[in-house]
């Protein structure tokens, strides 16, 4: 079958007429052009850890991190250097190879916090691990300072459709979020966007959403498909649970549209049984979070996820591959 080429112009329509393919010729589309650019066998092993949790002073609908919701969350300051790199190497220990810290930012603002946070960027790679930062909205320089110090990848996801969004985030504009993927992508670090189903959006607001993500610049490195975790306090706290079968389809339409992207089936996947998993791993997706936590949230620990893998025969993804695959193209 004839390699599928790479697209930035995908039309709604083209993506609408994916999306609402019939569920199993999708997951065969789908893996067809997984088997085309991606290693199946193969998943990208990722740790996330709250560095800085609780008093974020946004509104997103959906997040118990927010200081005006009350929830259970219980906040801290940002922790100390040593205690992450603690967590850094029982995470590669445990096969993770990349290693995302999080802290509950507006945005970075340039002070003593940020200097820790850049020093715990430093101590994070020389692990040998990607090192990867989410920490609200970023500025041009604060990009480069990232980058300077080793910062692998960024994540700041687009969350829903620019037409849905004002309907969960009404502290900062969804154009502000695609000015600091701009200012990440111009740094050098690889972009990790992606985006959440189950905000009360529609079909079609998930469409334009990928539509946006694949119409990017740069199609992003890593794509992560979130399901709402709905966290009592907050607003979203009673929506339905996220169909199964809606992120399976999320999934395959994601790898179809962007298929040099690692797809990281990511929130929601507790609720998950192995057999699901597996599907979803047929149609695209290849890569997870490991670990008891995502932020705040539940979430498989490595024990569970070593099982999976022996039984599926799945292999963790090596740190740094894109770049040793890049070098060797041009060493030949």
């Amino acid at each position: 079958m004839q390699q599928v080429e790479i697209r930035h112009d995908w039309t709604l329509d083209e993506i609408k007429d994916i999306y609402n393919t019939p569920l199993l010729e999708l997951v065969y589309r789908a893996a067809t052009v997984h088997r085309q650019y991606q290693d199946i066998a193969e998943v990208q092993v990722c740790t996330l850890l709250s560095i800085k949790t609780g008093g974020c002073p946004e509104d997103c609908a959906y997040c118990p991190q927010a200081a005006r919701y009350n929830t259970d969350i219980n906040t801290h300051a940002l922790m100390q250097k040593d205690q992450v790199l603690a967590y850094a190497q029982k995470a590669k220990a445990a096969g993770s190879t990349r290693f995302c810290m999080g802290a509950a930012w507006r945005e970075v603002r340039d002070n003593r916090d940020f200097d820790r946070v850049l020093d715990m960027v430093k101590g994070v790679n020389e692990l040998g691990m990607e090192v990867c930062c989410t920490l609200g909205m970023l500025t041009a320089d604060q990009a480069t300072k990232l980058a300077d110090a080793g910062l692998y990848a960024y994540n700041h996801n687009l969350d829903t459709s620019k037409e849905h969004y004002s309907e969960i985030i009404t502290t900062r504009t969804y154009d502000d979020r695609l000015q600091t993927l701009e200012n990440v992508r111009q740094a050098g670090v690889s972009v990790c966007c992606g985006g959440i189903i189950g905000l009360g959006e529609t079909h079609e607001d998930r469409i334009n959403m990928l539509h946006t993500l694949s119409h990017l610049p740069a199609h992003p490195d890593s794509v992560p498909i979130n399901a709402l975790s709905r966290v009592k306090g907050t607003p979203l706290e009673n929506m339905p649970k996220v169909e199964f079968w809606d992120m399976v389809r999320m999934i395959a339409t994601t790898r179809i549209l962007m298929p040099k992207a690692m797809v990281r089936l990511s929130a929601g996947r507790s609720e998950m049984s192995m057999s699901d998993q597996a599907l979803c791993f047929m149609a695209g997706a290849n890569s997870i979070f490991t670990g008891e936590k995502l932020l705040t949230t539940s979430n498989p620990s490595f024990e569970e996820d070593h099982m999976m893998f022996e039984l599926l025969g799945l292999k963790p993804r090596e740190a740094f591959k894109t770049e040793a695959e890049a070098l060797q193209v041009e060493l030949h």
